[in-house]
């Protein structure tokens, strides 16, 4: 596995990056992954990523970490729509699958996708 890439604003210690929710580390992890398999260069996600920070600023009230991450995700749906790696349409899918999962899901459990979930 290849050293991580620096980015300016990436929350981390001395120890590496930071997360404070699970999904925000697993989109980490995607992310790395696609770079690994050469979906993307790293110089090309940097500048998409700097793209979205500047066009979806923090919101009232969201810290300066939830917000890079939502940047991140929103980033990496962007870059795998845009190189073929997933359509948009399973994005939505996706998307809309995680909500209904999210919905039946107990507070404080893990959400897990179901086949169920996929529906019209």
């Amino acid at each position: 596995m290849r050293p991580i890439p620096e980015l300016a604003g990436l929350p981390r210690d001395e120890e590496g990056p930071v997360f404070t929710a699970p999904w925000q580390a697993q989109a980490f992890a995607m992310t790395l992954a696609l770079y690994e398999k050469g979906v993307f260069t790293w110089p090309e996600w940097a500048q998409a990523l700097a793209e979205t920070i500047r066009g979806a600023p923090a919101q009232p009230g969201e810290s300066s970490g939830d917000a890079y991450y939502r940047q991140w995700l929103q980033t990496l749906e962007q870059m795998v729509a845009r190189t073929g790696a997933s359509s948009e349409g399973e994005l939505q899918r996706y998307r809309a699958a995680w909500d209904h999962a999210a919905d039946r899901t107990p507070h404080g459990r893990p959400i897990e996708l179901r086949a169920e979930d996929f529906r019209e």
